[in-house]
């Protein structure tokens, strides 16, 4: 029977976790920029930024100071998705920006057309069951991802009628539904709605100042408050080190710790790159790390085996 052991609770340091929703013209792109970019005068960084917009985010580049790497992707699988963000974090940007992550669900190769290619005939659940494993990975490594991570997504538009100031029925635009998976966004520890006026309404969050708050035009400011909050826990290790020390192992032993280590802070699925460069995650660098020296313990047992066989030989011709 598996031993139950309960700890203390322990609030730990950890970066944002961001996902900003709202129609067209509600500002997202603008919004995840200038909090990212304060963001990234903290860390001393770059941000990098996942564009699937194309390039539209573009516009903005140089306002207010504003720079950053970007990549434009023209397939959004989840697995795709896990590949940019280990390249992302082997470069250290910090924050990272997906602007729209809705893409990753309806666009090219999204989870929407991967469910349908790999469905069993008429049945749509099976390519449903197919694809979630890939879909869990790409959150994971979202969850994961060493440094502040925003996305943004998009939401099904819908017009509401009222009255103006004079008596007058006009239309409203609003957004109501995000474009993903339902309930996917309340992953994130702050999840906001954005609306035409670009006010952030507070729709989700861990962080108890935030509960409830509607924040007009939200940029450096709210980034220090999140910042501030999310960087008083207890430091953990980085992904960063646990990398290091997965590379450094000499033996399987120190391998098997590291792994039951990261498992305990929920970050095998981290996105990282390998010795070479190659995104990948820190379960996979492990079990990559592990054949590598199952490999090299076949070659000596076989060089060893070769040896004792020569000299045995040997002693027969003697």
């Amino acid at each position: 029977m598996m031993a139950i052991e309960f700890k203390p609770a322990v609030r730990r340091k950890s970066p944002a976790r961001l996902a900003l929703a709202g129609p067209s013209g509600s500002g997202k792109t603008y919004t995840a920029l200038a909090m990212g970019w304060a963001w990234a005068q903290r860390e001393k960084s770059v941000i990098g930024m996942v564009d699937t917009e194309h390039g539209r985010a573009s516009m903005y580049e140089g306002l207010n100071g504003w720079h950053w790497e970007t990549l434009h992707p023209d397939r959004f699988s989840p697995l795709g998705l896990v590949e940019i963000l280990g390249a992302a974090a082997g470069r250290g940007f910090n924050p990272f920006i997906i602007d729209s992550w809705s893409h990753y669900w309806f666009g090219p190769d999204g989870m929407i057309e991967q469910a349908d290619r790999r469905k069993s005939g008429s049945n749509s659940f099976s390519g449903w069951k197919e694809v979630s494993g890939d879909e869990r990975k790409m959150i994971e490594a979202m969850l994961t991802y060493p440094g502040h991570l925003i996305v943004t997504l998009r939401t099904k538009t819908e017009y509401l009628v009222e009255e103006d100031t004079k008596g007058r029925a006009v239309p409203r635009k609003v957004g109501t539904k995000p474009v993903q998976r339902d309930g996917l966004e309340y992953e994130f520890d702050i999840v906001g709605d954005l609306d035409l006026r670009n006010n952030l309404h507070i729709s989700k969050t861990r962080l108890p100042f935030l509960a409830g708050e509607v924040i007009a035009q939200p940029g450096a400011e709210l980034a220090t408050q999140i910042a501030d909050w999310l960087d008083a826990g207890h430091a953990a290790p980085t992904v960063a080190e646990f990398r290091q020390r997965i590379l450094d192992v000499e033996q399987m032993t120190q391998l098997r710790e590291i792994y039951l280590e990261i498992d305990s802070y929920r970050m095998l699925g981290a996105p990282t790159v390998d010795h070479e460069g190659t995104p990948t995650t820190l379960r996979e660098l492990i079990v990559a790390i592990k054949e590598a020296m199952e490999a090299v313990e076949r070659q000596q047992a076989a060089q060893r085996a070769a040896a004792e066989a020569a000299d045995k030989q040997a002693e027969g011709r003697g």
